[in-house]
């Protein structure tokens, strides 16, 4: 696992901060959760909680946003499920 400086994490919320007034327009917000190998994991509330475009909004706009502002992401789930990409990590490793 790697280490997790707290500078990462202050550029992680930051680039969240940018995002979130778009996601508001729509009466939606996103929220940090947490950060662990290279995946960011994001909480959705609002209109966004079992909206048919979550899937868009995560990996089409959030996710390409935080790639391209902080360094080392490599992707960004939905805290609730963290318990499956951790599932999907450990039985690739395993392989």
């Amino acid at each position: 696992m790697e280490d997790i400086d707290a500078s990462k994490i202050q550029l992680i919320e930051e680039t969240l901060n940018k995002i979130r007034p778009f996601i508001q327009r729509d009466g939606g917000d996103v929220h940090f959760d947490s950060y662990e190998d290279g995946i960011v994991y994001v909480r959705v509330s609002g209109a966004c909680e079992g909206c048919a475009l979550i899937a868009e909004t995560l990996y089409g706009g959030i996710e390409q946003i935080l790639m391209e502002e902080v360094p080392g992401i490599l992707a960004v789930r939905l805290a609730s499920d963290k318990p499956l990409v951790k599932k999907a990590l450990e039985e690739n490793l395993k392989k």
